[in-house]
This record gives C-alpha cells, sequence and structure tokens, in this order.
C-alpha cells in the first residue's frame, strides 16, 4: 500500500522538476551558427522557436526563394540575369551588363552620356545616351581628300568627287581595308574630254580645257565643269601673237600702211619667231614636251645680234616673251607637276606645274636653272583665290647679256639716279607665272656674278622695262636683299627680264670718311665765312665795289655750306624738294657773283696804264644786285617750271639726273667758268704787257707778284678743283670733297689773311683791345685791294650727287 502510493508521487515530483527546467532555458539563434545554416547567396532569418532561409536580392531559387527546416526541397540560390528580361531594363542606346547579383547599362559605342556613360541600380544619376558626332570632334577623321559622314553612333569616310580610293570609295571603322584617295586624271582617262583647239588640265579633283595660245574663245579662253559658258577655241594666231608681244607684223613691215620701211632683216626675223612660236605650242590636246617646245628658239639668239641697234631691242624684248609663254604653256601641260630641268644649246629651263591649289600651307617652290636660284610661294602661283591651276617657270639665258649690255651705257636706269660706270654683271633670266597678275608676295632670286666684285661696288637688282620699241633697265619693284663678291639676291613684285648691274663708282657714294671730311670742312668754311663776313662789314676802309662783291658771295655761300651741312640729308618728302630748290639758288647765286668778280677784276686791271679805278666805280651796284640775284633766281624759275618733278623728294636733296634736268645746273655754271677763265687769261695778258707802264708807287716787285699769284690762285680754285668731281676714280673724290669743303677757308685766307689792309685793321683791333687808347693808324693804297675772283664749286661728299 505504501508502495503503490510512493511511485505515483515521483513521477509527478519529475513533471514538475522537468517543467521547471524547460520554462527556464533561453532562445536558440541558429543563424548566428558558424557555419550558416542556409549556404552560399542566401540570408538567415531568425523565427521564434526555429529559422528560415531565403535568397539574396538579385539570386533565386528553382523550387522557391524561401526555405524552412524539415523542407524536403533543398534552397539553392542563383544569379538572377536581369538582361535577358523582357522588356530590356536599360534604356535605348544602352546596352545591359549583367553582374553578379546585379546588372549596369552601358552607353553603345557611339554614344555618351552626360552624367556618365555607365549606370546602375544604386546610382543617383540617370542615364541618357546621344549620337556623338565624330566628324565635328576631329575634322581631319578621314585624311586627305575625302569626307566624314556621321550616321548614328557611327561614321564613314567617302572620298570626294574626282578622287577614288583603290579598296573602296567609302569606308567605316571596322572594315578591314584603309581608304587612300587619290586625284582622279579625268585628262589621260580620256583623251578628248577637251574641245579642239584646247587642251586638258588636270586638277585637283577635276580638271580644266584652256585654249591654246594662238586660239580664243568668246566666252572666255579657260573652262571647268560647273562653269556656264562653253568653249569654243577657234584659231587667231595674229592677234594672240599682237598680244602677246605687242608688235602688228603686217602693219610695221609694210610701207603703205605706216610709211615707215622696217629693214627686211627684222621683218623677215619677226615673222619666223610667229611661226616658230606658233608650231610650239602644238595641235590639239596632245601636249608638247618643254624641251622640244624650247629648243627651236636657240638659232634666235644669234641673229638678235645681226639686226640695226634701233631694232635690237624690240627683236629681243619679242624673243623673250615667245620663249616664256612656249615654256609656261608646256609646264601647264605637263602631265607631271615636278618638271626636270632641261638644257638646250642657249637656255636652261626649270619649271613647276601647281595643280593641287598648295595643298601644304605655306608651300615654297623653288627652282633651280644652272645654279641661279628662284623662290616663290605656291599661293603667288595659282592665285590668292585658288581658282586654277597654275606653273612657273624660270629661265636662264646663256649668250642674251651680250647683246643686252650694249644698251646700258646708252640708257639710263628708270627710277634710280644716273651712274657712271655701270655693267650686266650677271645672265639674263626670265620669270613668269603665266598671265601678268599682281603678285601677293614678292618672290625673290639669286644670281651669280660674271666677274667678282669687291666691297666698294654696289650690286643692283634690275628688270628689262620695254615701252614701245625702246628698252630701259629699271630697278622699280626690285630691291636688294643680299650682295657678296659672288652673288646677289634680290627679292621683285613682279615677273619680268632680270639681271644684275654693278656700280663700279659706288665706293664713292658709300664711302664714310668722305662724309667725315665733308662735315669737319664745311665747319671751318662755315666758321671762316663768317670771320669774312664781320670784316667786309666792319672794316669801314676797305669799303668799295669790290668788298660788296667779296661780302655778297661770303654771304650766298655760307647760306649754301650751311644749308647743306645741316638739311640736304635729313629732310623728307616736300621738304626735301624745297631744300633742293634752295641749294640750286644759292650755288648759281655763288657762280653769278663769282662771274661779276670777274668782269671787275677785268676792267680793274685793263685800265692799270695808271692809278686810276675809276673804272671800277662804273661797275654801278643798280646793276650788280639785280643781276647777281635775278639771274639764278630766273634760271631756277624757268627749271621748276618745265620740269617740277626735277627737285628730289628723296635724300640726298638735290637735283634729279633722269632726262638731263641736271644740266639747268651745269649749264650756267659750265658757261660762267668759261668766261671767268677767258676774264682770268685776259687779264695774265694785260699784266705782262702793261706792268712796265705803271707808276712806281704800282709797278713794284712785290705787288706785281702779289696780283700774279691771286690771279692764278683764282684760276687753280676755279677750275682745277670743279674738274676733280668731273675724274672718276677713288682718289678723285677725296680731292674733290677736301678742296670744295674748304672754300670758305680758301676765300678768307686770300680776300683777308693775305690782305695787307685786312691785317692791319686785325692788328688794330687787337691793340685796342689790349691798350683801350685811340690811335691813328695810316693805311698804306695797296692792289691788294684789287677784287679777287675765288671759284666756289659745289660741294657733295658723293661723287653721283654731284654729277
Amino acid at each position: 500500500m505504501r508502495v503503490q502510493f510512493i511511485t505515483p508521487l515521483v513521477g509527478f515530483c519529475w513533471l514538475i522538476c522537468l517543467k521547471e527546467t524547460h520554462f527556464s532555458s533561453t532562445k536558440i539563434n541558429e543563424c548566428s551558427q558558424v557555419p550558416q545554416p542556409c549556404g552560399p547567396n542566401t540570408y538567415c532569418l531568425n523565427h521564434q522557436r526555429s529559422f528560415s532561409c531565403m535568397c539574396e536580392p538579385g539570386y533565386r531559387s528553382s523550387k522557391g526563394d524561401s526555405w524552412l527546416p524539415g523542407s524536403v526541397a533543398p534552397l539553392n540560390c542563383s544569379d538572377i540575369d536581369e538582361c535577358s528580361q523582357v522588356p530590356s531594363v536599360c534604356d535605348l542606346h544602352s546596352s545591359c551588363v549583367n553582374t553578379v547579383g546585379s546588372y549596369s547599362c552601358q552607353c553603345q559605342p557611339g554614344y555618351s552620356s552626360p552624367g556618365g556613360n555607365s549606370w546602375k541600380p544604386d546610382d543617383s544619376h540617370s542615364l541618357n545616351c546621344t549620337d556623338i558626332d565624330e566628324c565635328s570632334q576631329n575634322s581631319s577623321i578621314c585624311g586627305l581628300h575625302s569626307s566624314c559622314v556621321n550616321t548614328p553612333g557611327n561614321y564613314s569616310c567617302q572620298c570626294n568627287t574626282g578622287y577614288s580610293s583603290p579598296g573602296g570609295n567609302s569606308w567605316k571603322p571596322g572594315e578591314n581595308h584603309s581608304l587612300n584617295c587619290t586625284d582622279i586624271d579625268e585628262c589621260s582617262q580620256n583623251s578628248s574630254i577637251c574641245v579642239l583647239g584646247s587642251f586638258c588640265v588636270n586638277t585637283a579633283g577635276s580638271y580644266s580645257c584652256r585654249c591654246h595660245l594662238g586660239y580664243s574663245s568668246p566666252g572666255g579662253n579657260s573652262w571647268k565643269p560647273g562653269d556656264s559658258h562653253s568653249l569654243n577655241c577657234t584659231e587667231n594666231i595674229r592677234d594672240q601673237f599682237k598680244n602677246l608681244t605687242g608688235v602688228n607684223l603686217e602693219s610695221r613691215c609694210n610701207t603703205s600702211q605706216n610709211g615707215i620701211q622696217e629693214s627686211k632683216k627684222f621683218c623677215s626675223f619677226m615673222k619666223d619667231i610667229r611661226e616658230r612660236w606658233s608650231s610650239a605650242l602644238g595641235n590639239g590636246s596632245n601636249p608638247v614636251p618643254l624641251q622640244n617646245a624650247t629648243a627651236s628658239f636657240d638659232s634666235f639668239v644669234g641673229n638678235i645680234s645681226e639686226l640695226p641697234p634701233k631694232e635690237k631691242v624690240l627683236a629681243a624684248t619679242v624673243f623673250l616673251k615667245s620663249v616664256e609663254s612656249v615654256a609656261f604653256e608646256a609646264a601647264l601641260r605637263s602631265p607631271t607637276n615636278q618638271i626636270k630641268p632641261i638644257r638646250t644649246g642657249m637656255m636652261t629651263i626649270a619649271a613647276k606645274a601647281v595643280k593641287d591649289n598648295c595643298s601644304s600651307q605655306g608651300e615654297r617652290i623653288s627652282l633651280n636653272a644652272k645654279n641661279e636660284l628662284m623662290a616663290i610661294d605656291c599661293t603667288t602661283v595659282v592665285g590668292s583665290d585658288g581658282s586654277g591651276p597654275g606653273a612657273v617657270v624660270f629661265i636662264v639665258y646663256d649668250k642674251l647679256e651680250s647683246v643686252l649690255k650694249d644698251s646700258v651705257s646708252d640708257q639710263s636706269l628708270t627710277g634710280a639716279d644716273r651712274l657712271d660706270e655701270v655693267t650686266l654683271n650677271s645672265n639674263v633670266v626670265s620669270a613668269t607665272i603665266g598671265k601678268s597678275r599682281n603678285l601677293s608676295r614678292p618672290f625673290n632670286f639669286t644670281l651669280e656674278h660674271k666677274e667678282t666684285t669687291d666691297d666698294e661696288e654696289k650690286s643692283i637688282c634690275v628688270f628689262w622695262d620695254v615701252a614701245g620699241d625702246k628698252g630701259n633697265w629699271s630697278k622699280e619693284g626690285c630691291e636688294l636683299l643680299t650682295a657678296n663678291s659672288t652673288h646677289t639676291t634680290c627679292t621683285c613684285s613682279h615677273m619680268s627680264i632680270f639681271s644684275i648691274l654693278v656700280d663700279r663708282n659706288a665706293s664713292q657714294q658709300e664711302d664714310g670718311a668722305l662724309s667725315v671730311i665733308t662735315h669737319v670742312g664745311l665747319s671751318i668754311s662755315l666758321l671762316c665765312l663768317f670771320l669774312a663776313i664781320l670784316t667786309f662789314l666792319l672794316c669801314r676802309s676797305l669799303w668799295n665795289v669790290s668788298t660788296s662783291l667779296h661780302l655778297q658771295l661770303c654771304l650766298c655761300l655760307f647760306m649754301a655750306d650751311l644749308l647743306f651741312l645741316t638739311g640736304m640729308d635729313k629732310a623728307k618728302d616736300k621738304g626735301c624738294a624745297v631744300i633742293a630748290g634752295l641749294l640750286h639758288y644759292l650755288f648759281l647765286a655763288c657762280f653769278t657773283w663769282m662771274f661779276l668778280e670777274g668782269l671787275h677784276l677785268f676792267l680793274t686791271v685793263r685800265n692799270l696804264k695808271v692809278v686810276n679805278y675809276t673804272s671800277a666805280s662804273r661797275f654801278k651796284k643798280r646793276y650788280m644786285y639785280p643781276f647777281g640775284y635775278g639771274f639764278p633766281a630766273l634760271i631756277v624759275a624757268i627749271s621748276a617750271a618745265v620740269n617740277s618733278e626735277g627737285y628730289r623728294t628723296s635724300q640726298p636733296c638735290w637735283l634729279k639726273t633722269d632726262n638731263g634736268f641736271l644740266w639747268s645746273f651745269l649749264g650756267p655754271v659750265c658757261l660762267i667758268i668759261l668766261m671767268n677763265c677767258t676774264f682770268f687769261i685776259t687779264t695774265l695778258w694785260i699784266l705782262r704787257d702793261k706792268i712796265c707802264s705803271l707808276n712806281s708807287d704800282v709797278s713794284t716787285v712785290k705787288n706785281t707778284r702779289l696780283l700774279t699769284f691771286k690771279a692764278v690762285a683764282q684760276l687753280f680754285i676755279l677750275g682745277c678743283t670743279w674738274s676733280f668731281g668731273l675724274l672718276p676714280g677713288k682718289v678723285m673724290a677725296y680731292l674733290f670733297t677736301i678742296v670744295n669743303s674748304l672754300q670758305g677757308a680758301f676765300i678768307f685766307l686770300v680776300h683777308c689773311l693775305l690782305n695787307r689792309q685786312v691785317r692791319a685793321e686785325y692788328k688794330r683791333w687787337i691793340q685796342r683791345i689790349e691798350k683801350p687808347s685811340t690811335r691813328t693808324t695810316t693805311f698804306e693804297i695797296s692792289m691788294s685791294a684789287a677784287p679777287l675772283n675765288t671759284g666756289i664749286v659745289v660741294l657733295f661728299s658723293f661723287s653721283n650727287t654731284a654729277m
């Protein structure tokens, strides 16, 4: 009974203990266990009394995206491919890129988005893919002679019209062939592409047709595709040759029309050269090689030298223009751009055709013919507008200078000063770019000297300037760049026939020592003239007709030397012309007063039989002053009225030498010198014959010697010093400068220091200064008061300004 009672009690207690134990335990977190119970690509969720497993975002399981303990199917989470969904998760013009657990969108090639070219779901910016215009971003993306065409997301390159590529005329990125667009030579593909009487000229991307020389078309002598006019070339050899050379053979060689009979040799020469010119141009569209076109002209060089002198210039000009035109046409019609220099018997020709409109920016064309060089900008050849093809020709003539050099000494340089000794010192060369046009930029050429030059000889760049039947060497539009003993480089703004002249007397023009001597000598003369003027004004005992003549001469010479020294090489433009006119007047006035002195001396000496000066007193001032200042004024006025441009408007300020205008000064001077020489010779003869008849007060040995010495000295200063300026050579230039710059010193020496009466006056002035007391001085009347004419020669430090 007790046992039965205890057993149920024990069981009841055990249940109570078990329950107490259960309710007092904590909850277990299965998700924190290691390893995680859910597996890869999942996350664990803890629950009351259990847990569950879920696939991470971007992953999915084929049996469901969650799992509970006890489920039969396991949880196998794999990546979701969002890019395969329909519709696409990405916008237009973008591509989807699947990533592990996510995805991204990227702009397709050829597209871009302002915020960036890629996007993923957690980015803050959006994706807006638009087309990239590759053509506008890179203008040279396709290369030369091709055009870029933009396409959605891409671009393509296509050859321009008139160009083709071996692999095809279009290309886009990704294609295995390249694009190499080259010009299509339409002229070689179709020989009859141009009408009869014209020839085809291939150009970059196109072609043009041009009438042959000797042919013309009403609408214009050239045509290219796209022009509104047509080309109809008809033969007109005579008119074309006349337009080219300016010579109408039918008129010149027909006596009945112009009344002037040209020589048969000249007419035969001109007709032959016209026929040769016409045949050298070729017929149809068949190009004539440059060698063949020009070689036939060699024989004409010798024929020119056989013509009469008056016809030689015109014949040479026609020859030069004919060769130029034939060579240019042959170069332009050449199938190649670069033409190998050719040599004939009498000339060497270098040429280049430009048919790509100067594709290289700043391209410069250089030509070498027989070591003579020429350089010109490519754009100058084709024109600034690049309207079509062009060609440049450089010709060196071997023996033509022997024909043209004869006219150098007979012709003055147009646009330059007359030069005493100039000779041709290089080959004659010719440059042409076809029809004449104003050059946008000057071109340069370098010529080799025939004879080496020294530092004292000046090279002059000149061209053959033809007016009517006459030709002159002119330097208009040409300037010297550099020069040495063997070569000269020139720059010119026009095309023509060129050569190099050398001035053998240039050393006299550029000698700096002469300038120093001139300034020092004139400064001394100005001081001496100033002292002489003061002497003649203040010494009352010297006041007579002779002193008045000396005073006027000193005044004119003082003003002339002062103006020469201070303004001759400093004035500009019209001021220079005014100074030239004033110098012309003042130097003429000096010579005029010198003439009056010579006349007065002659009249005085003629009456030396007795001590009588009444003849000199007859030399009235009312005649003396109007003539002394009026005669030079009349000459200057007439000179200015006849040739107002004769007074130079550029340094040095003196008379122009063109057209003999310098003789407006040299003529009166030579006349006065001749008359004064006559006076002096007559005076010396009278002194020899009449000296014995003078009374004892005058005919002393001392006075006779003094009078004779002054007359001879005057003759030397007048004649010999002037001749120094007329004679060439460096020694004569220095003698001319030294003697004539000291004219004022000579006047002061002869009329003041060698005059006893003046010396006595100087002595009295000095004594007054040393001892301020009044003294009586007895003056002795002497023959030294007789007038003495002093030659004054116009002084120029540069020999060419004087002559």
